[in-house]
């Protein structure tokens, strides 16, 4: 083995963190045009909300995962508040990853492989709406670690607020 130049054995580097996409898919979805069944009255100016949840867990497969994306777009007129369509997706990715800490696999799952789902979300969104006779939507990018840390303070308010007072 070589010796560095202060005659200290080098340190042995920890492998990279693999991950490789074995699949995605789309497990739901569902899009409602209401501005059609009900009828467009006077001018339409949209205002959408998105929601979005993650799901992850281990498959069956060794360092095999799945992670599933939902999203939740409601948009509704602006003037009259009246609801224009309904779009709810739940479109997820099997995972294998490997080289990751324990410590670091739930940030991971919940980050990172979103992140690589998002521009097939983004795509499927903008053809979904434009199909159903509106002007493609074109969704932002999501801040993933935002995201992610929202739902831990979430977790951590509901288990404060679960445990008994003594």
């Amino acid at each position: 083995m070589a010796e560095n130049e202060n005659g200290a054995q080098p340190q042995a580097q920890p492998e990279p963190v693999k991950m490789q996409v074995l699949g995605q898919f789309t497990r739901d979805l569902s899009f409602e045009n209401i501005l059609v069944q009900k009828g467009a009255q006077g001018e339409v100016l949209p205002d959408i909300q998105v929601q979005v949840t993650m799901d992850a867990k281990k498959r069956s497969g060794e360092n095999q995962y799945e992670v599933i994306s939902k999203y939740k777009i409601e948009a509704k007129n602006k003037s009259s508040n009246d609801p224009l369509f309904l779009l709810e997706l739940e479109y997820g990715g099997v995972f294998q990853i490997e080289n990751l800490p324990e410590e670091q696999l739930h940030p991971y799952l919940m980050i990172e492989c979103p992140r690589m789902l998002f521009p097939f979300v983004r795509r499927i969104v903008s053809d979904i709406t434009r199909d159903g006779g509106f002007p493609p939507l074109n969704m932002e990018t999501i801040d993933f670690v935002a995201l992610y840390r929202q739902e831990i303070a979430r977790r951590a308010e509901a288990e404060k607020a679960n445990q008994p007072v003594s």
